[in-house]
């Protein structure tokens, strides 16, 4: 009996992943890291684009708007494409398409065009993200969720932290358009590893068809763009209460809340199956990950704020003093992997956003003239602390659950990251505005960015007893062909 490459050897040692799944790892990251960079990366040059196209700010913000809502639109979609056309020729044709997009953006003569494209980056990006996560689980079977989150976090680790300084450098050493192209390596070459590495999964002919589910399509996607709309118009409103803000905000809530009534309710097809959140290990991860999207990318719009406001960086300059906490974020990629996979996602949450707090603090209690070595110590800190933090819920988010179950849940804690780094920012937006309404002078301004990090300590803090709801020690992973059997039962899901 022949016996298929890297399984012999995984069946020797149970504790080592196949090469193949690293293999793949490698791949789909060169593409994701594209995408994730291009989230941020436009962020330090709004003023450069007003500038260059004469356009007020109000109209260049929607090159960053435009885009984050598109990927809302099409993260729910991943599950159904992916069973419709398969992982393999859905992720070329993502990242395809997101590398016209990236061409086009370079390529924009007004700011209109510009925005444009960025749809375009946008309803490629958010195909790409959760597809990430559920090729990868797939192929590892279930097996080692630790060390497979800590490659699959690599990029949102990388994101947030080295997307302002490629946007900074890019601005310092030529202009705009850079932005843009160097987007353009990332996705020819993942394309080409693309076509070597991944297996090829496309639906059996003749099998039977996914049929897409429209009416939840009208529900989900637009009601979860109309939140994430609602939240980012809160920095440029009066807050909470504008009607900007409450108005896409509860029609999105409402019109997410029937898309939950609705897949609650249905037997099978749902755009996205939100029974899996009866498992608690998926509600769990959800909420913890919804925690740590505020935990993470609330401050990452103060700190920025902090050098440049306070301190007097500019946008290079903000981005390069951000580097330590991404350095740490790295570092702890593997160790949290490991540990997760001997102790738990349990022990290792509690920990991690225990660490997170702790190391926010000294940023409460920040001056104008707060030396730079304790800042960038406590950064570095932070960032092992959140790297161990992300990598924890969304890797208990997969224990438990059968082969076919895994896109949903990809796409759950996609969802749930994300809002929660939205409403992150726009709380910390509103706290940072109404303290520094009659702030005059660095000092006073300062005491405005305490109370906002003061604010994020205490939402960090809220996620730590949540933690103990992830599941504990690790069980023995199951026997080599459970999944397949159980990928059998429901037709509906892909198959790798």
């Amino acid at each position: 009996m022949t016996t298929p490459h890297g399984t012999a050897h995984a069946a020797a040692d149970p504790d080592r992943i196949d090469p193949a799944v690293w293999r793949m790892g490698a791949t789909l990251m060169v593409g994701a890291l594209a995408v994730v960079f291009d989230t941020t990366v436009v962020s330090v040059a709004l003023g450069d684009l007003a500038k260059e196209f004469d356009a007020p700010l109000a109209t260049i913000q929607w090159v960053s708007t435009g885009y984050l809502l598109a990927v809302f639109v099409t993260i729910p979609l991943a599950v159904w494409a992916q069973s419709r056309f398969g992982g393999r020729r859905l992720w070329i044709a993502a990242l395809g398409g997101f590398l016209l997009g990236s061409v086009l953006s370079a390529l924009a003569w007004s700011a209109a065009s510009l925005i444009v494209f960025r749809v375009v980056q946008g309803l490629a990006g958010g195909v790409m993200m959760p597809l990430t996560a559920t090729l990868l689980m797939q192929a590892a079977k279930g097996r080692h969720p630790g060390k497979v989150m800590a490659i699959i976090t690599v990029p949102t680790a990388l994101g947030p932290i080295l997307g302002p300084v490629l946007g900074g450098l890019a601005l310092h050493l030529a202009d705009w358009r850079w932005m843009f192209f160097v987007n353009v390596p990332f996705c020819v070459v993942g394309g080409r590893l693309a076509l070597r590495n991944l297996p090829d999964d496309r639906p059996e002919p003749g099998g039977p068809r996914v049929r897409l589910d429209v009416v939840g399509l009208f529900l989900l996607c637009p009601g979860v763009a109309a939140v994430i709309y609602g939240l980012s118009r809160v920095e440029g409103s009066a807050g909470l209460t504008g009607a900007e803000v409450l108005v896409p905000l509860l029609g999105g809530l409402a019109l997410v809340g029937g898309f939950t009534v609705r897949s609650l309710t249905r037997t099978g097809g749902a755009l996205v199956d939100l029974r899996l959140l009866r498992h608690r290990a998926v509600a769990s991860s959800g909420t913890l990950l919804f925690l740590g999207g505020i935990a993470l990318y609330g401050p990452m719009m103060l700190l920025p704020l902090y050098f440049q406001q306070v301190r007097g960086e500019d946008a290079l300059g903000a981005g390069l003093l951000l580097i330590p906490q991404g350095v740490g974020a790295l570092l702890a990629r593997g160790l949290a992997g490991r540990y997760m996979d001997r102790v738990g996602p349990r022990r290792v949450a509690v920990t991690a956003f225990a660490f997170v707090a702790v190391a926010t603090v000294p940023f409460a209690f920040v001056t104008a003239d707060t030396g730079e070595p304790l800042l960038l110590a406590a950064l570095f800190v932070r960032g092992i602390a959140l790297g161990a933090a992300m990598i924890a819920p969304m890797g208990a988010a997969y224990v438990g659950l059968r082969h076919q179950e895994i896109p949903d849940a990809g796409v759950i804690t996609r969802i749930a990251q994300q809002i929660g780094g939205s409403v992150g920012i726009a709380v910390l937006a509103v706290v940072l505005q109404r303290a520094s309404l009659d702030a005059h002078g660095p000092g006073a301004l300062a005491d405005a960015f305490d109370r906002a990090f003061w604010w994020s300590v205490a939402l960090t803090v809220l996620a730590v007893p949540l933690c103990l709801l992830l599941p504990g020690r690790p069980e023995p992973p199951p026997a080599v062909g459970t999944a397949s059997a159980d990928a059998v039962a429901d037709p509906r899901r892909p198959t790798v």
